[in-house]
């Protein structure tokens, strides 16, 4: 079965950095596309970065404008980890974040995706 577990995630002052992290189990890992999400109170569910899956990797990661050169998407095979860096922070940006997993990139993006963590809460204070 698989799992994806979410850590890392507290209040930090604008301007602050946190890193994230997404374990996950139960399955290939790198056979799969995978992506962070956010969600505000109130807001619908945003696409913050994704990352493509080891067997059909098609060019680099991909982030949301509000985010791009702040975020960093990355993953570590041997761990089964994938991360978020996040830098810059905003009080914007406060949210759950939640990673997801799919066999399809078009899941992934489309926030759809079949495998989803249970979040964990950034907070921004400014």
């Amino acid at each position: 079965q698989v799992q994806l577990v979410e850590s890392g995630g507290g209040s930090v002052q604008a301007g602050g950095s946190l890193r994230l992290s997404c374990t996950a189990s139960g399955y290939t890992y790198s056979y799969y596309y995978m992506g962070w999400f956010r969600q505000a109170p109130g807001k619908e569910r945003e696409g913050v970065a994704f990352i493509d899956s080891d067997v059909d990797s098609d060019g680099g990661p991909t982030y949301a404008d509000s985010v791009k050169g702040r975020f960093t998407i990355s993953k570590d095979n041997a761990k089964k980890i994938l991360y978020l860096q996040m830098n810059s922070l905003k009080p914007e940006d406060t949210a759950m974040y939640y990673c997801a997993a799919d066999f399809r990139r078009a899941n992934v993006v489309a926030g759809t995706a079949d495998y989803w963590g249970q979040g964990t809460q950034v907070t921004v204070s400014s």
